[in-house]
């Protein structure tokens, strides 16, 4: 993975790597491996999460077919507010 620095601005390359390694699902493994999860836990988890991601999958496409409404649209601020000079 990388990330680029640009005018050594770091906090900023920070953030992004950040959410990069959000993204990927880094921190929710570390998560995962700060403990023993026996072997029948793990089954039923990722047999939860797949069945999670088979809904979503059919949900998805339910709404692009015209089934199911497409969920509302949330208009996000054009720019970020700069916070104050203190």
């Amino acid at each position: 993975m990388q990330v680029l620095v640009r005018d050594n601005n770091i906090e900023q390359a920070l953030r992004v790597l950040k959410k990069k390694l959000q993204r990927e699902g880094v921190f929710r493994e570390m998560k995962a491996r700060r403990a023993y999860e026996k072997p029948s836990e793990r089954r039923t988890r990722e047999k939860a999460e797949a069945i999670r991601r088979t809904r979503k999958a059919a949900r998805k496409q339910a709404q692009r077919e015209g089934l199911l409404p497409m969920p509302k649209k949330v208009e996000k601020p054009v720019g970020r507010a700069k916070p104050a000079a203190a």
